[in-house]
Formats: structure tokens, C-alpha cells, sequence
């Protein structure tokens, strides 16, 4: 490991870009470091029974601000978890969440582990201590901090948590709503495993449907045609390549930890993530050209590069090298501060994570209501609309004489199910935060990138926060 990534701080990262931002904001240097900092931070040791053996496990919860209720964000299972990690991962989610105007405060868990490691069994015997730890110190409920899962984490480990949660708060009539990113039959939300990728195509569409942005890039408007590499086939790369590529885009390269695979026509994420599946790679997979190192695949050509795994995977030593037009951080961090000022000299639009991924967190806002009001999304009108809907289908037929039948029938009758109220919401969302980020860095011609000008969006609505609260004037 080089020194420069032995000395690489993600939480002073994230500082170093509020800072940066903060100079294009009118509040107080008080209230801005009361923004910057983290308002609570818990790090615990427990043991659990692993085998034969007991094992003392590391975790942390930190809730980075407390200017809106509840804190949100994810619980990480890796070895690579440590405090820095979560802090800043924290601190991403309070502006995140105000960008796209979720009314949560940020915070993040994690546990360092390798989940690989455990079976099934042992890792409930985790997941259910971890949270029993948080409920003591009142570091989880559904007015306090509602976690959703993360790297390494998903619908099982949330369906352990809000059952422990429940079983030590009996009659709490809210429970469901403790956590986020839960099994459907548990009080889940159709439309949230997709959500985090849905988003990021429907951010970046918005950016490519704007003539001036892509005048400046040299590129045409819409998403037709566009060359897209994607690093990472977790669930958030999988859903953006496989949106990407029924919205008309060519996929042309996927890359993962062991390698990438490349085809000039274009892979299905599906045929790969199968591929995968069987072989355990996604080398070697019919019709592509193996290529030996993810790093290598970020290199190539294309129009949108989009970094979905981890942190810190283009720096200041590679970023010169990358080719794409536009860089669409899927994951957290994937870029560090060196790697955007490389990027703004050379004139690449770097769309950044803290609002790029924010469908996650959206669809989890749509899931806590949802368990608060504790009724489905849609129950209530899905049949009265297609009732209207039918009426009005059958005056126009009458008063045409012509009839509508087969899928086109369907579609105009249709009245909304779960999943089409939660895409609409999550369009609507991420449409109206990059045209509110856009619109920030065009007034003030000064902003360098799109990254600083999301970074004065939600400093000024947590500012806006604190002062309506009287804490600052």
C-alpha cells in the first residue's frame, strides 16, 4: 500500500469538499462547523460465541447530525470497516438526504467482520447483539435512527433486526418502521432492491436531457446510444447497467474485484450475473474479451464511467488516465479530492454520490411511511383509478366509435400498484435535485463542479434547519 492511500482519510475527505463548498454559503463559521462535525458516535466491543470460541466483535454507530429526526443510514458488514469509514459515510447521508429532501438526519453502522466467514446462524447471532447493543444506548427506533442495509448487508439482516427490536420494545405499535431495506412480507416496500441503481439512471438521464450541460461535453442529449462501463456487479451496479441498457445505452464493459469482461456491442447484466453465479467470475465470459484488472477497465473508453463498489477507486495517480465524458459515482466515495480537480481542469462532469445514490435512502423514506401509516401503497386508490380510468377510456370509445383493446387497453386502465407509486416518487426525486444542483452552480459561475455546487444545496438546507430550530441565528 503507497503512502499516499496509507494516509487517505474518507471522513477528511468529505470535509475537505465541505470546506470547499462552504466558502459559496452565507452562514456562520460556528454553524458551519456545527454542520461539519459528528453529534454522537458510538464504538462498542461484544463478545458472541463463534464455534467453540468466543470472538469480541468490533462495530460502530455514529449519528452525524441531530437537526432533523430520525438519523438514516446503513449498516456495512466488511473487514475494511473502521471509524473514519462510518464517520464519514454519516456525514454523506445528512447531505444526501437534504439534497434530495428526505427529512432524516445522516448517520451510518457498520460491524468489522468478513460476513464470508460465518455461516447463516452465526451472523443472526451478530446481526441480533449488534442491535440489542444499539437499543441500550438508544441508538435505534423509528423516531431515533432507522438503519438499511449496506455493503455486505441486506433484506435478511434487517428482517433480524427489526425482530429483535420488536421483541425487546413489546407493543411498540411503530416497530416496523426501525429499520429500512426489509423482506417485503416484513414490512418491506416493493421497489427498494432496485432503488439505489434506478436512481443513479434516472440522475444521470436528467443530466444528459440538458443541451447546454452536453453541449459543453461535446456529446448529444438522451441516453440512446451512449457508451456506459460499470464497476461493480453488486445490486447497485447490476440495476444502473441494467436500466442503462433497456433505456437505450450500450453497456460495453462491467468490471468486478477479480476482473472485467468487454464487448463493443454491448453485455447483458443478467446472462453475466449468471455467468457469474455458475463460475464464481466473471472472467471468461461467451462473446466478451477478459480484461485482467478492474483498475485497467476504468481506463477505457466510453461516455459515462460508473464506479458502484468501493471507496477511493479513482485518485489522483489514475484519474489523468480516465477516458469517459461523464462519471457517475454510484457508490460512496469512489473518488477522492485530488481525482476531482483533475477531472474539473480537464473538463469531465463528475456527478456526485451524495445525491447520484440517494434513491436507496428515498425508497427507505417511502418504506418508513409507509410503516407509520401501516398500509400498503396503493390499497386505497389502485381500484377506484382503474375504475375512472375505465369510464373515461369507455366515453372516448363511445364518442369516437373506435375501440382500444389488447396491452394498450391495459396500460390506460391500469390503476398504480406499490412498486409504480415508488418509481414515480424516486423519478420525481432525483429529477428535482439535479435540476435544484444545476440550477445552484449556474448562479454562482465560481462553484468548480457539480460535486461543490450539491455540497451548497444541502449546507444550505441544514443551515435553513439549525436556523428555523433558533439554535444559530
Amino acid at each position: 500500500m503507497s503512502d499516499q492511500q496509507q494516509q487517505y482519510s474518507f471522513f477528511g475527505a468529505v470535509e475537505k469538499s465541505f470546506d470547499k463548498a462552504a466558502k459559496f454559503t452565507k452562514w456562520d463559521k460556528g454553524l458551519l462547523e456545527q454542520i461539519k462535525q459528528c453529534n454522537a458516535v458510538y464504538r462498542m466491543h461484544f463478545p458472541v460465541k463463534i464455534g467453540d470460541q468466543i470472538e469480541v466483535i468490533k462495530a460502530y454507530r455514529v449519528q452525524h447530525s441531530h437537526h432533523k429526526l430520525p438519523c438514516k443510514g446503513g449498516i456495512r458488514f466488511a473487514t475494511s470497516v473502521n471509524l473514519d469509514e462510518v464517520m464519514a459515510l454519516a456525514a454523506l447521508m445528512t447531505y444526501k438526504c437534504a439534497i434530495v429532501n428526505v427529512p432524516f438526519a445522516g448517520a451510518k453502522g457498520g460491524i468489522s467482520i468478513d460476513p464470508k466467514k460465518y455461516t447463516p446462524y452465526e451472523l443472526e447471532k451478530i446481526t441480533r447483539r449488534y442491535t440489542s447493543e444499539l437499543i441500550k444506548k438508544n441508538f435505534i427506533g423509528p423516531g431515533i435512527d432507522v438503519p438499511a442495509p449496506d455493503y455486505g448487508t441486506g433484506e435478511r439482516e434487517m428482517a433480524w433486526i427489526v425482530d429483535t427490536y420488536a421483541s425487546m420494545r413489546p407493543g411498540e405499535i411503530d416497530a416496523l418502521g426501525c429499520v429500512t431495506g426489509k423482506p417485503v412480507t416484513q414490512g418491506g416496500v416493493r421497489g427498494r432492491r432496485e432503488a439505489t441503481g434506478l436512481g443513479v439512471f434516472y440522475g444521470i438521464r436528467e443530466v444528459l436531457n440538458m443541451p447546454e450541460v452536453m453541449g459543453k461535453l461535446g456529446l448529444s442529449t438522451g441516453v440512446e446510444g451512449k457508451t456506459v462501463i460499470v464497476q461493480g456487479l453488486g445490486n447497485v451496479g447490476f440495476h444502473a447497467a441494467k436500466f442503462f441498457r433497456e433505456g437505450g445505452a450500450k453497456v460495453i464493459c462491467i468490471a468486478e474485484h477479480d476482473g472485467a469482461v468487454y464487448n463493443a456491442d454491448g453485455i447483458n447484466e443478467t446472462d453475466l450475473f449468471e455467468h457469474k453465479k455458475q463460475t464464481g467470475s466473471v472472467r471468461n465470459f461467451a462473446g466478451a474479451k477478459t480484461i485482467a484488472t478492474s483498475n485497467e477497465a476504468l481506463e477505457l473508453e466510453c461516455d459515462i464511467l460508473i464506479p458502484a463498489a468501493l471507496e477511493n477507486v479513482i485518485n489522483g495517480e489514475n484519474a489523468p488516465r480516465i477516458k469517459a465524458k461523464i462519471i457517475g459515482e454510484a457508490a460512496n466515495g469512489p473518488l477522492t479530492p485530488e481525482a476531482d480537480e483533475i477531472f474539473a481542469a480537464k473538463g469531465v462532469l463528475v456527478v456526485p454520490d451524495m445525491y447520484l445514490n440517494a434513491g436507496g435512502v428515498t425508497v427507505s423514506y417511502f418504506e418508513w411511511l409507509k410503516n407509520l401509516s401501516h398500509v400498503r401503497y396503493g390499497r386505497m386508490e389502485k381500484r377506484f383509478t382503474e375504475n375512472q380510468n375505465r369510464q373515461m377510456l369507455e366515453q372516448v370509445e363511445a364518442s369516437t366509435g373506435k375501440k382500444v383493446t389488447g396491452k394498450i387497453r391495459q396500460e390506460i386502465i391500469h390503476g398504480p400498484e406499490e412498486a409504480d407509486l415508488v418509481y414515480s416518487g424516486l423519478e420525481e426525486t432525483m429529477i428535482t435535485a439535479t435540476r435544484e444542483i444545476m440550477d445552484a452552480w449556474k448562479a454562482n459561475p465560481g462553484i468548480p463542479d457539480m460535486r461543490t455546487a450539491a455540497y451548497v444545496v444541502a449546507i444550505n438546507k441544514v443551515g435553513t434547519s439549525y436556523a428555523e430550530l433558533g439554535i444559530f441565528p
